[in-house]
């Protein structure tokens, strides 16, 4: 069913908070300033803290094409800037990620509560436009979405396209997918394993040498050493601020993401580089009892620059969790 065979509408979410956020964020106190910014709910982006929420606004245009608006700011506890001083492209794949929410909910009236289920994010950005400048990088978003599935009145799926422009230029290209279920069909879906469920959490492990992964700090490091090149247990510290912003029952895509970041650097063997491109695909859920292997291998083409790709994928118990590409540019040591 194509979205232009049903009506989306900015209050047709069933749940009656997430209305009352919508109209709040839309018209505060009755009006609005024009030149008042505020960011989007966070339930609408699965944040529980404000300070983590990307999106400014959103408005439809029509049934499969919106426009929002986003900052991302100077400096973050986790998005630091990298490469001597381009905006961390990491925080583009979180964009896009908060997108896929946001309309989900939104405008396609998912229910707050329902999960989603990320199959893929990707991002490619133009370094010349992403310069950390003396003012946060305030973003204009063009979204269109290529494939809505609905079972029945309820949207099942959803896969969108997404322009990040900056003072007018392109800055980012990027988009995803995902699908959504009911809380009862995700409980019986995980089994065991969510939040409440009887499973068993693996202990912290030791990180890898932060400047080894392109790190500064050992909090912010997801591999640890196995000893063998180009090989490394996924780290998993649940009690991380960002990473693990709020209670989940897996790891978060956003963590495999940074450890393909971070496999892409210790396979070049480079402290600082700029991600021109990131692709990630997510096959199944990595849980948090049992341990993920993240392998790395570098492709031998390279670009017209001297970018180099690493495929970097996920194991855990014999089977594929996710794969990645990275492309690094020349950008950084």
């Amino acid at each position: 069913m194509s979205a232009s065979t049903f009506r989306v509408e900015r209050t047709t979410v069933s749940d009656e908070h997430t209305r009352d956020l919508s109209a709040a964020t839309a018209q505060p106190s009755g009006f609005r300033f024009p030149s008042l910014t505020f960011t989007v709910p966070k339930e609408l982006v699965h944040r529980a803290s404000v300070a983590e929420v990307v999106l400014t606004d959103w408005q439809r245009v029509d049934d499969t094409h919106f426009e929002l608006t986003a900052q991302w700011p100077r400096g973050h506890s986790f998005f630091t800037p990298v490469a001597d001083g381009y905006h961390d492209p990491l925080i583009g794949c979180e964009t896009i990620r908060q997108i896929g929410m946001l309309l989900g909910h939104a405008e396609f009236g998912v229910p707050l509560g329902h999960q989603f289920i990320v199959w893929d994010i990707d991002i490619a950005v133009r370094p010349q436009h992403l310069r950390v400048g003396w003012a946060p990088a305030a973003l204009d978003i063009e979204v269109v979405c290529t494939e809505v599935k609905r079972r029945g009145k309820n949207l099942s799926g959803l896969r969108f396209e997404a322009v990040l422009r900056r003072e007018g230029d392109i800055v980012a290209t990027g988009g995803g997918s995902f699908s959504c279920m009911p809380p009862g069909v995700y409980e019986r879906v995980r089994g065991g394993h969510h939040l409440g469920g009887d499973w068993y959490q693996l202990p912290l492990i030791s990180p890898a040498a932060p400047q080894s992964v392109g790190r500064m700090s050992p909090m912010d490091v997801v591999l640890s050493p196995t000893g063998e090149a180009d090989r490394w247990q996924l780290r998993v510290d649940t009690r991380h601020p960002i990473l693990f912003e709020h209670a989940v029952d897996h790891v978060p895509g956003m963590v495999l993401l940074e450890a393909a970041r971070q496999a892409t650097a210790a396979a070049l063997g480079r402290s600082s580089y700029l991600p021109l491109a990131i692709a990630g695909e997510f096959k199944r859920y990595a849980e948090l009892d049992s341990p993920c292997m993240i392998e790395a291998s570098r492709l031998p083409e390279r670009g017209p620059d001297g970018e180099q790709t690493v495929l970097v994928t996920g194991y855990q118990d014999g089977a594929a969790v996710f794969r990645a590409t990275v492309t690094a540019g020349e950008h950084g040591l």
